[in-house]
């Protein structure tokens, strides 16, 4: 019996990862990396913004023709932050939530434009090392039920006869 509980003890600390999962310290991590990833874009920075991102990340925008696989949007950052300005989203609220292995996360946040009012990100990150990255983000238009039919007579009257949907 001794023997048993010796093993069983030693088989729980083999099978346990060698760091916990501090999920304050991850939602604090995820926090800043999407506040890093505003700012970028506020300051029209192409390589910190890009930085946040996996080469494999896909960004969608708000029409429906916004679907930016990571080359493609790219380019587009180049092009749109040339001159040192890229477009200005400051998050207001978020939510941080992560699966299982402590390596995958998703998050939902308001974002608020002084432009253009609010709206809302969704994002999907991984832990890539020790590093989070966003590997895919969508922001959409918040649209508030009381004038929802009117927003959609509007987007209906605009919206491309053929766009492959």
């Amino acid at each position: 019996m001794k023997y048993l509980l010796v093993l069983t003890g030693l088989l729980a600390l083999l099978c346990t990862p060698a760091q916990a999962f501090d999920r304050v310290a991850e939602e604090r991590a995820v926090a800043a990396l999407i506040d890093g990833f505003h700012n970028a874009a506020d300051k029209g920075a192409k390589e910190r913004y890009l930085d946040y991102l996996t080469g494999e990340a896909v960004f969608m925008g708000t029409d429906s023709r916004e679907r930016w696989p990571y080359p493609e949007f790219e380019k587009y950052v180049g092009d749109r932050f040339r001159d040192g300005k890229g477009w200005s989203y400051r998050s207001i609220e978020k939510h941080i939530s992560f699966a299982p292995d402590g390596r995958t996360g998703w998050f939902d946040e308001i974002t608020r434009s002084e432009k253009w009012g609010d709206f809302r990100g969704t994002g999907v990150v991984l832990k890539l090392g020790d590093d989070w990255k966003i590997a895919h983000y969508s922001l959409t238009f918040l649209v508030p039920n009381e004038v929802w039919e009117k927003v959609s007579e509007v987007v209906k009257s605009a919206a491309q006869p053929d766009q492959g949907h």
